[in-house]
C-alpha cells in the first residue's frame, strides 16, 4: 500500500520554528520526486518546495525562500520541511506529495499525497 504520512505540525509563535516530516511506504522512494504544498482556509493549495529523488536539486517558493528548507533521507524513506522564522500567514495544512516527473510547483505532477498536518502560527 502506497502511503505518505506527515507529522510535526502544531502551534507555534511567530518567529518560531517547526520541522515537518513525511514518511513514505509502499513505493520506491528514491525514484520519487517529493514536494510540500499547503492550503490555508479560503485559499487554493499553494506550492511550497520540492526536491528531486536523488536529492541533488531543490526548489522553494518565493514566499518561503530563505526561511524553509526541504530535504530528504532516502535511507529512511523520509522527506523533511524545516520551517524557520514562521509568520502567521504560514498557517495552513501542509501536505506531502510524491511524483515521478520533476515539475516542481505543478501539483499535477504528483500522484501520491498525504493527509496533511496542521501548522498554526500565532501572532
Amino acid at each position: 500500500q502506497v502511503q505518505l504520512v506527515e507529522s510535526g505540525g502544531g502551534v507555534v509563535q511567530a518567529g518560531g520554528s517547526l520541522r515537518l516530516s513525511c514518511a513514505a511506504s509502499g513505493l520506491t522512494f528514491d525514484r520519487y520526486h517529493m514536494g510540500w504544498f499547503r492550503q490555508a482556509p479560503g485559499k487554493e493549495r499553494e506550492y511550497v518546495a520540492a526536491i528531486t529523488g536523488n536529492t541533488i536539486f531543490t526548489d522553494h517558493a518565493d514566499s518561503v525562500k530563505g526561511r524553509f528548507t526541504i530535504s530528504r533521507d532516502n535511507a529512511k524513506n523520509t522527506v523533511y520541511l524545516q520551517m524557520n522564522s514562521l509568520k502567521p500567514e504560514d498557517t495552513a495544512i501542509y501536505y506531502c506529495a510524491g511524483g515521478r516527473t520533476w515539475m516542481r510547483w505543478d501539483a499535477s505532477a504528483y500522484d501520491v499525497w498525504g493527509q496533511g498536518t496542521q501548522v498554526t502560527v500565532s501572532s
